[in-house]
């Protein structure tokens, strides 16, 4: 009897043990494949947020027809400071840096329409007049603008609105086709491009307060 447990230990005994050796072979054999396999699959289980803004406002170049009238309306000149909300490849402050040695900034949500404008303002050698940045409207600070120009939509133009009436009294605002709701212009023209499409153009001043 005593032969027959001493003998039923020893088969169990080496049955546990292979089986141990069998689990930490297979371990072992995961942890050299890839030791970081359980880090990459928490990273791929859990997915990334997307912290990226939706674009307010779609781009659409700015006739230089439409660039001129915009930059006459405002009477720019070589000693303001223009800031143009929404730049896109940076035609009108590069015009005005051009023309009368104005200097501007830009302001635009999309990394690709910053980088083409200052790509712009190096080949119009008027870098040390314009710069162009990154930037969410309704958080950038353009308080310092002579002059502010838009070509956004109508729904931003009145948001923006309450932060465009707190810059400095005689600030001068251009907007391309559309308008401030019930804040009316100073002026206002419509002009037709080449291509058969009606433009308005807006003006206003910043009123005292």
């Amino acid at each position: 009897m005593k032969f027959q447990q001493f003998k039923f230990w020893l088969i169990l005994t080496a049955v546990l043990g292979t089986a141990c050796a069998e689990e930490n072979s297979v371990g072992v054999a995961q942890s050299d494949a890839n030791p970081t396999n359980m880090v990459v699959v928490a990273a791929t289980a859990t997915p990334t947020p997307n912290t990226e803004r939706e674009l307010d406002v779609p781009y659409v170049p700015t006739h230089e027809m439409i660039v001129d009238e915009m930059l006459k309306m405002a009477q720019v000149k070589g000693d303001d400071v223009l800031y143009d909300l929404g730049s896109g490849d940076g035609r009108i402050p590069i015009t005005a840096a051009q023309r009368f040695g104005t200097r501007g900034v830009g302001i635009d949500l999309n990394p690709v329409r910053v980088k083409e404008a200052n790509e712009n303002a190096v080949k119009a050698k008027v870098t040390d007049k314009v710069k162009f940045i990154e930037g969410d409207l309704f958080q950038e600070d353009f308080s310092e603008a002579t002059v502010l120009t838009l070509y956004l939509l109508p729904d931003v133009n009145l948001k923006l609105r309450p932060k465009i009436l707190q810059m400095k009294p005689g600030t001068r605002v251009v907007s391309h086709n559309y308008d401030m709701g019930d804040w009316r212009p100073e002026k206002a023209k419509t002009l037709t491009t080449p291509d058969g499409t009606t433009h308005y153009v807006y003006f206003w001043r910043v009123p005292n307060r």
